[in-house]
């Protein structure tokens, strides 16, 4: 793909794309996988990696691009063309990357999945805990799709309402990360016998867990809410000032348009 379309999968798309993949591995194929039945504080930085972390990362590699190039034509064409262009499938992927949808599909797997009972069966059984990640890093993809808009995404919402979607996003971890941390008993007790491989009380280890995910979320969610914003508003700046700049006797603008016509 390279060698036909230099200009197709750029450097930096291809860093993102492997950066994501690295933190996957990192969150579940890592030896910090060997300590999330010990320590909630782990476990919950594997959940942050696997939701708020390499997802974005993955789906700004655009990695539809070299998936579909690199399947054999019979299937390309024969099986995997026609499923993406049948209309229901096509319906439900624009439904479920609306950002109310996408939003309410995190927000489930974030809470469902940090009910004490659900998540004591997830420590028990290694196959439900497996399942758990799988259903964070989908939920992950689906959260981050109307953001970072990848190919061959179509824009389902006006880019301005991007900000308060992830300010919205931030409500459901701030709710849980509040209740861990100024609940004052261990919420989930298998961490109670747990060895102390950190050599901190299972309730200290519950309180760094729910502070990790206060803090990371906000900036996590801070920072292309920001940049989304600034990309918004720079060109509606640039019509206001454009007027002022022209009337200006002597301004920057007047200077440039007489460069321009020097130039012509």
């Amino acid at each position: 793909m390279r060698s036909a379309f230099p200009g197709l999968i750029s450097l930096r798309r291809l860093a993102a794309f492997c950066s994501g993949i690295f933190i996957v591995w990192v969150a579940i194929g890592s030896p910090l996988n060997a300590f999330d039945d010990v320590s909630l504080t782990v476990h919950m930085l594997q959940h942050l990696l696997l939701m708020a972390v390499a997802p974005p990362l993955i789906l700004r590699g655009a990695p539809a691009l070299p998936l579909l190039h690199g399947l054999p034509r019979w299937l390309a064409q024969g099986l995997v063309g026609p499923v993406l262009r049948w209309a229901p499938v096509k319906r439900l992927g624009g439904l479920v990357t609306r950002p109310a949808i996408a939003w309410l599909v995190a927000a489930l797997a974030l809470i469902v999945w940090h009910i004490p009972a659900v998540f004591e069966l997830a420590l028990r059984w290694q196959w439900l805990h497996e399942f758990e990640h799988g259903c964070f890093f989908l939920a992950g993809l689906v959260f981050w799709w109307p953001v970072v808009e990848p190919w061959p995404s179509v824009v389902a919402a006006p880019r301005w309402i991007i900000p308060l979607y992830l300010f919205c996003a931030t409500l459901p971890c701030d709710a849980l990360s509040g209740f861990l941390v100024f609940c004052d008993r261990v919420v989930y007790s298998s961490y109670l016998s747990a060895p102390r491989v950190f050599r901190i009380s299972p309730l200290q280890d519950q309180e760094c867990a729910a502070a990790l995910m206060w803090v990371c979320t906000t900036i996590i969610f801070l920072v292309p809410a920001v940049m989304i914003t600034i990309q918004f508003l720079a060109p509606h700046s640039a019509r206001l000032a454009a007027p002022a700049l022209a009337k200006t006797p002597g301004s920057v603008g007047n200077r440039l348009e007489a460069a321009k016509w020097k130039v012509v």
